[in-house]
């Protein structure tokens, strides 16, 4: 499998709760737990099943950071990160995130770099909606 996303992370599903119209699906990565949200109908289609392999695709694009722990949110992932790499563009930053056994990508514009003054080894908070999480088999 070949994506423009540069975060796929392989995990395990760990359950599924199913709702009305979407489901929450819950994957166990090497060292975190992620949480997706998708319709029923793809879950279905998917025929995604506890204890199955997946790999959940985010968009670096799709990664919020943050130098303070949030307090109550509703994004349902929150990983505390450490910054491995701050790389430059012209107006973009991309950032290499370590999350235990997991790294995540993220790009920020350059003037939320500099404004956050972030740096190699840095704590970072990194957020992702639930919602933007695609999942692939």
């Amino acid at each position: 499998m070949k994506t423009s996303a540069r975060n796929q992370l392989k995990g395990t599903v760990s359950s599924i709760k199913a709702g009305q119209v979407n489901s929450e699906v819950v994957i166990d990565l090497k060292s975190n737990v992620i949480k997706a949200v998708l319709t029923n109908e793809a879950v279905e289609e998917m025929a995604l099943a506890v204890g199955e392999e997946v790999y959940a695709i985010i968009k670096a694009s799709f990664v919020i950071v943050s130098k303070e722990k949030p307090g109550q949110i509703s994004t349902r992932n929150v990983f505390e990160t450490t910054v491995t790499d701050v790389k430059k563009g012209m107006v973009n930053s991309t950032l290499k995130l370590a999350m235990g056994d997991d790294t995540l990508s993220a790009n920020i514009t350059n003037e939320a770099t500099e404004e956050l003054e972030i740096a190699k080894g840095d704590t970072l908070y990194a957020l992702v909606k639930a919602s933007s999480i695609i999942l692939a088999k």
